[in-house]
């Protein structure tokens, strides 16, 4: 099913919802501007296989723009919205898109990208153009109300084209084949939401991350496919997001771990203030939640927290429930798509309980990265082809769990030693005066690597010398010496996404220079 069914059967329910104003878009209402949105792509020349974009914020016309695309067989790109002019027209124009759909809010962004993204034959601006904008920019509102609402004569399934974060490298397309199946059939997402997590068309569902990030786009346009209601924070706040949680009688949420330690590190008086009780499932995925963070949860919330890790490429993924996870504390899973293989630098498979890189095997290839046949060569295994990697580290135990230890990027290697920061990282974050933490390699003389943690203390809290002597000696109780940080680093504000995804790239640039060979 899809948002033209719903709009047949329950025209004024609620497709979205704004957390922040409770301004609403019904089915009737997301139907027919996603139909106006199409049937403008169509007049300009777009057929299936091709490829359009949006650059904005967190906006209820996000979803229109989405499932103009899905409906009409179009690729659609999210641009991050925190991107720099070049940035956002580099993917504007390595995509192939031809029309791009942006805001007010990000034009002095967006103004650049005509120039930067010649191939972009058109510019629609949400909110429309500020005064003075280039004739290139119309405004959305008014070119849309020329088409008509109803639908295309076909309505070929269309699919995302996203791109990666860029944290260790310039960010490359993930290019899926389309479905060739219809658009009322619904989306594949939606198969899996009913399958693992139970939604459906009662479901209230709030999304607290940027809708350019592969996880909330997927999951809010499937649980639109199903019927469900969306409830879309602008930005999140851990306050706001608990607040949500009750005036909407949120059903079903989706985190990241660094929500989770920012809910925690409120004061209880406030976080016990909120009626929660509506809440049946409770998801997170994006990075690895530390065990003490993830056990504090479910001392809060209850068991009703589901993880799953896959990546955006879609070539595999793992699931795991409360019930599961309680009983192998750390896990990320068992693989529900895909079969898991861990395997050496040779690509040797290891067994149980040693970690190695982390590869899927799928009887088909599902994706590629566009315009870069080297990236999708390396992320093969080496002599079977149906076995792909994402290029992170873990292991599995003896029930076939799997555990991530971290990215292979990210290890350290000291005097020979691999030094996994995440481990680190995850012990770090527990102390009261630590809003965030990053553990990296920093250069050393004789050993190539020492460990070194960038922190970012709470509010109120000064990062000085006393500090950093209390988080190593607080290391040093539960970490094994040569784990521990052999110095500490203070910042306001750690370079961090939304999406919970730290551009450690950055970090390392500060002590080892664009030079850094291990960098990749």
């Amino acid at each position: 099913m899809y948002p033209g069914h719903h709009a047949q059967t329950s025209p004024d329910k609620a497709a979205v919802i704004s957390a922040e104003t409770g301004e609403v878009i019904t089915y009737a209402e997301l139907d027919a501007r996603s139909n106006q949105l199409a049937q403008l792509l169509w007049a300009e020349g777009l057929r299936p296989g091709d490829h359009i974009a949006v650059f904005m914020e967190n906006h209820l016309r996000y979803f229109e723009v989405a499932w103009a695309a899905l409906r009409s067989g179009l690729y659609l790109t999210t641009v991050n919205r925190y991107l720099t002019a070049p940035e956002a027209s580099y993917i504007v124009e390595d995509c192939g898109a031809q029309v791009l759909v942006s805001s007010r809010v990000l034009h002095e962004a967006a103004a650049a990208i005509p120039e930067q993204a010649p191939n972009c034959r058109r510019f629609l601006v949400v909110d429309g153009p500020p005064a003075g904008a280039s004739d290139r920019f119309e405004n959305y509102e008014s070119v849309l109300k020329d088409h008509r609402r109803e639908p295309l004569a076909e309505e070929p399934l269309g699919e995302l084209m996203l791109y990666s974060s860029g944290t260790t490298g310039r960010p490359k397309g993930i290019t899926r084949p389309l479905s060739k199946r219809p658009v009322s059939r619904g989306l594949a997402m939606a198969v899996t939401l009913k399958r693992l997590f139970s939604v459906d068309s009662n479901s209230v569902y709030l999304s607290t991350a940027p809708m350019y990030h592969s996880a909330p786009i997927g999951f809010c346009t499937a649980v639109q496919s199903i019927g469900g209601t969306v409830v879309m924070m602008e930005r999140f706040d851990a306050l706001d997001a608990l607040r949500a949680l009750e005036k909407y009688a949120v059903t079903h949420s989706q985190w990241v771990p660094t929500m989770f330690t920012r809910m925690l590190k409120l004061p209880e008086e406030e976080r016990a203030g909120f009626d929660l009780s509506a809440q049946r499932i409770a998801i997170h995925a994006a990075a690895p939640c530390p065990r003490k963070v993830k056990e504090e949860m479910f001392a809060w919330w209850g068991p009703i927290l589901h993880e799953y890790y896959g990546g955006t490429e879609g070539n595999g993924l793992t699931y795991v429930g409360p019930e599961d996870w309680l009983a192998h504390p750390g896990t990320v899973g068992r693989a529900v798509l895909g079969k898991l293989h861990i395997c050496n630098e040779d690509g040797a498979e290891l067994p149980n309980g040693e970690p190695g890189l982390v590869y899927f095997e799928l009887n088909k290839t599902t994706f590629e990265y566009h315009n870069d046949p080297e990236k999708t060569r390396s992320a093969h295994h080496p002599k079977h082809a149906a076995w792909t990697a994402l290029g992170d580290v873990g292991y599995v135990d003896d029930d076939g769990f799997l555990y991530l230890t971290d990215r292979a990027s990210f290890m350290i290697i000291a005097g020979g030693v691999n030094i996994y920061p995440q481990e680190i990282e995850n012990e770090l974050i527990m102390h009261p005066k630590v809003e965030d933490v990053a553990v990296i390699g920093v250069p050393h003389p004789d050993f190539g690597e020492e460990v070194k943690a960038v922190v970012q203390p709470i509010a109120g809290v000064v990062g000085d010398a006393a500090l950093a002597e209390e988080l190593i000696a607080y290391a040093r109780v539960c970490l094994a010496a040569y784990k521990c940080p052999r110095s500490i680093d203070f910042d306001e504000d750690l370079p961090r996404l939304p999406t919970g995804k730290l551009y450690k790239r950055l970090l390392k640039d500060r002590y080892w220079g664009n030079k850094h060979s291990r960098i990749v």
